[in-house]
C-alpha cells in the first residue's frame, strides 16, 4: 500500500523525540548581546579592589636610574665583573661569562629590589633563556637560534682567580 500524496507531505512530528541532546536552534545573529550595567567605581571601592590600571601602577615599585643602566650596559666585560665583585659580591659569585657577555641566573623569581639592582647594573631579562643577560657593549643584531655556551664557551666569574 502506498500512502497518499497529503500524507507524504505532512511535517514529520515524530522528527522531535530523535532530536539530540543539548541541540538547540541557531540565535538570530542580529541580536544584540545584553550586558549587564556596573557602577564599578562604586564596587571597587567597596569590596576593595582596585581597577586595572590601579593595579598596573608601580608607586611600590622602586624606579630605575636609566642613564645608569645606559652607561653600564657599554661596560666590557672584566670592569663589569669588577664592578659585580665590589658592587654585590652574591651577584659576582653567580656570574656566568658566556663568550663576551654576563649571565645572572636564579633558582627563584626575585623581588623588584634585585631586579631594579641587575637593571641598573644594565642587565636585561632573556624570558627564552630564563636569565639576566648583560651584553658587555657588544649588541647582537640578531637573536641567537643556538646555545651560545657551546660556540662561545663559558665559565662561572668567582671560579677564575683574580688578576
Amino acid at each position: 500500500m502506498v500512502p497518499s500524496e497529503a500524507y507524504a507531505h505532512a511535517p514529520p512530528y515524530f522528527a522531535v523525540f530523535f532530536r539530540l541532546k543539548g541541540e538547540r536552534p541557531k540565535p538570530n545573529s542580529r541580536a544584540q548581546k545584553k550586558t549587564m550595567k556596573t557602577n564599578t567605581k562604586n564596587t571597587n571601592r567597596k569590596s576593595g579592589l582596585k581597577s586595572r590600571s590601579e593595579q598596573l601602577s608601580t608607586g611600590s615599585r622602586p624606579k630605575i636610574d636609566f642613564a645608569l643602566r645606559q652607561a653600564n650596559r657599554k661596560l666590557e666585560t672584566e670592569k663589569l665583573l669588577a664592578l659585580l665583585r665590589s658592587e654585590t659580591p652574591s651577584f659576582f659569585e653567580l656570574a656566568e661569562v658566556v663568550g663576551k657577555w654576563v649571565w645572572i641566573q636564579f633558582t627563584d623569581k626575585q623581588p623588584p629590589s634585585i631586579t631594579r639592582v641587575l637593571a641598573e647594573f644594565g642587565f636585561h631579562w632573556n624570558n627564552t633563556r630564563q636569565t639576566w643577560q648583560h651584553p658587555c657593549g657588544t649588541i647582537a643584531d640578531e637573536r641567537a637560534t643556538y646555545d651560545p655556551r657551546k660556540r662561545y664557551g663559558s665559565y662561572f666569574a668567582a671560579d677564575m682567580k683574580p688578576a
